[in-house]
């Protein structure tokens, strides 16, 4: 990692110069896209808050999901990740309306989880639930790992300030238990693509991307509850990821942990914030000692030479570029801010500000992709020269969950100011 550490001397004078023209901080969090995106509805007997999936330029109005037949207006995985948004801004600043909104999204989540623990993700716009889509569907899937992690992260909070919905929100993890144990039973079970080891206990039999979602949930359970059989799930899929992980930080593919079978995608790709997270929970080094080690490879190449979108670890002539997007820079700035907490490296504070710093323009366009007048964050990047200048659910609350976590560091905020 030493040349890592001497490209921060190095830009160390531009960034104090960047940081005495931009306050840090000040007023840099903005809610006010993402409740425009935010309607309140009257649904099954609850007041509940729904999430609209896109708002596209210029004029920002609601927009459905059609990208897979009919979608819908809002889903489970968009009102999952402005709950954990809105949660952890309520811890961090007491925020009495992100814990109001917080809870609303968390009834809809509930009123979208089936008696038997399974989720539904998309409802319609007469509020009837999608329940044939393939991206709506009842499983144990994407919207179902977060939804895990929005319950369990409203378990933790909740207990002191409304107890009786913490119960609800406990019972909604709960029920998803028998279906971690389905996945759990080929645990110790590979395969393999030429050379690389593919896990078999992971969600979809090799998705560790999704299943770090699955596994930030359930950190946020055992962190609230010390439940051994949470703990163990934890453990085992982070053990999973550590398959998933090739390379160090010479040799090729650099210490990443692949996201599907032999690729590597920049969006999703959490890994190194749960094994950080659940290493500094547990005192694990080696779960701390995985997440270093695609720290100091992988995501120091990548800060170094410039954001993918994928590459396939079995062929890198396999690589794209773009389109880049607010939720392949989530789990990379708020991964390296967790691997600062288990570490306390300083490093590590430094790369995750430059990381979120392709927020503020320090990306391949050169274009700011956040504007704290409005609270938008662009939808992504196309190209080197163009930008997608829609602004959806998705990118808003990725965006925002970057901005709150790294708030709480102000070495990170000195570097976000980054060019």
């Amino acid at each position: 990692m030493r040349y890592l550490a001497m490209k921060y001397v190095l830009l160390f004078c531009v960034l104090l110069l960047a940081a005495q023209c931009l306050a840090p901080g000040q007023g840099l969090v903005n809610f006010a896209h993402l409740r425009h995106l935010t309607e309140r509805i009257a649904w099954n007997g609850d007041s509940v808050g729904i999430v609209h999936v896109y708002a596209n330029y210029p004029g920002y109005e609601w927009v459905d999901a059609k990208e897979s037949g009919p979608e819908g207006i809002a889903c489970v995985d968009d009102a999952a990740r402005a709950a954990v948004v809105y949660l952890r801004h309520y811890e961090l600043t007491k925020s009495p309306q992100s814990l109001t909104e917080a809870k609303a999204l968390l009834q809809f989540i509930l009123n979208m989880q089936a008696p038997d623990g399974n989720f539904y993700n998309f409802v319609f716009a007469d509020h009837t639930i999608n329940k044939e889509g393939k991206t709506s569907f009842k499983s144990f899937g994407w919207w179902g790992a977060r939804g895990v992690w929005a319950m369990a992260m409203g378990y933790r909070v909740m207990r002191d300030v409304d107890a009786d919905f913490a119960v609800s929100l406990n019972s909604g993890v709960v029920k998803t238990f028998p279906h971690i144990d389905s996945l759990l039973l080929a645990y110790g079970k590979t395969r393999t693509i030429g050379s690389f080891v593919i896990p078999q206990w992971l969600l979809y039999e090799s998705a560790a991307d999704a299943t770090s979602e699955l596994t930030l949930g359930l950190i946020e359970y055992v962190r609230a509850t010390n439940n051994e059989r949470a703990a163990a799930y934890v453990r085992k899929f982070c053990n999973g990821f550590v398959v998933m992980q090739d390379g160090d930080e010479h040799t090729f593919p650099f210490g990443l942990h692949r996201s599907w079978e032999t690729m590597w995608h920049m969006w999703g790709n959490g890994q190194t914030q749960a094994l950080a997270s659940a290493g500094g929970l547990f005192h694990d080094t080696l779960m701390i000692a995985s997440a270093r080690r695609e720290a100091a490879g992988w995501y120091g190449r990548l800060l170094t030479h410039g954001f993918l979108k994928e590459l396939d670890a079995a062929d890198s002539t396999k690589a794209s570029r773009f389109e880049q997007i607010a939720y392949g820079v989530r789990p990379l700035a708020v991964g390296l801010l967790r691997l600062y907490d288990a570490t306390r490296d300083t490093l590590f504070l430094k790369m995750a500000g430059e990381a979120a710093s392709w927020f503020m323009g320090n990306n391949i366009a050169l274009q700011a992709m956040y504007d704290s007048a409005t609270g938008r964050c662009y939808d992504g990047i196309r190209d080197s020269a163009a930008i997608n200048r829609n602004s959806g659910a998705e990118s808003t609350i990725e965006c925002l969950h970057t901005l709150i976590e790294l708030q709480a560091y102000p070495l990170a905020m000195r570097y976000f100011y980054s060019k």
